[in-house]
């Protein structure tokens, strides 16, 4: 199982006095370095951490893998095919959210999501789908033509008591079989820590897990590389076993 860094965060801390420091592009060449498989970031419309100019670089700089998390924004869509990173993730995006707080509704926004998988099919950029651990929602991504599905993982991570994480992984790993059976491909993500990523690992089928804030804040008291091996360890662990 693979692991991308999201390294949002690194960039929230910037803006909060609008300097040069700390850079998320040196950020993504730690996470590489420290062994990760890709880096995510997500351009929002309001550009409250992630800017252009870091796009630019990442794609230029980072040795793995590029996977931009984007809204379905005509702004945002021609950016993402001039830079061409290696993927895009689509997501929901409302201005006064602190975070995305759930799945793209792919049955609703069915013929805007195609169109815009099939622009980025041509421009040779893999799409992957944020969605609710729903075979509905799962049934129209397989539809769009898109290649992956990205579970969120974030009704799991807010989970109080062993009963409630239990229904929640089980919906999670349905979801993933019933994905896999027509054909795509998962990765999973939102919420995930290091108390928590653990039983997520277990699922079959999963390729890639997307984690980002909690590894920025552990970051803070023990280091980025460090933060990044300790995340690699859990999962390692949990595949070895």
């Amino acid at each position: 199982m693979n692991l991308g860094i999201n390294i949002d965060h690194v960039a929230t801390l910037r803006q909060a006095r609008k300097g040069e420091n700390p850079d998320p592009v040196w950020a993504a060449v730690i996470c590489e370095l420290a062994g990760c498989d890709s880096i995510v970031c997500h351009l929002r419309e309001d550009r409250r951490h992630i800017q252009d100019r870091d796009v630019y670089l990442l794609k230029q700089v980072i040795k793995t893998r590029l996977n931009l998390e984007m809204a379905l924004s005509d702004e945002i869509i021609k950016i993402a095919l001039d830079v061409k990173p290696y993927q895009v993730t689509l997501v929901p995006e409302k201005r006064e959210e602190l975070t995305t707080e759930g799945g793209l509704d792919i049955i609703r926004n069915f013929d805007r999501v195609k169109e815009s998988a099939e622009k980025f099919h041509k421009a040779g950029i893999i799409v992957s789908l944020f969605i609710e651990p729903d075979e509905k929602q799962i049934l129209s991504s397989k539809k769009t033509g898109a290649e992956f599905i990205e579970i969120h993982t974030g009704r799991y991570a807010e989970t109080r008591t062993e009963k409630d994480a239990a229904a929640e992984l089980e919906k999670i790993s349905k979801a993933t079989a019933y994905a896999l059976s027509i054909g795509m491909r998962v990765n999973a993500g939102h919420g995930l820590d290091y108390k928590n990523t653990a039983p997520i690992c277990k699922i079959k089928g999963i390729e890639e897990l997307n984690i980002g804030y909690s590894i920025i804040g552990r970051s803070v008291l023990i280091g980025l590389e460090n933060a990044v091996k300790e995340m690699l360890n859990i999962i390692e662990m949990e595949v070895i076993l």
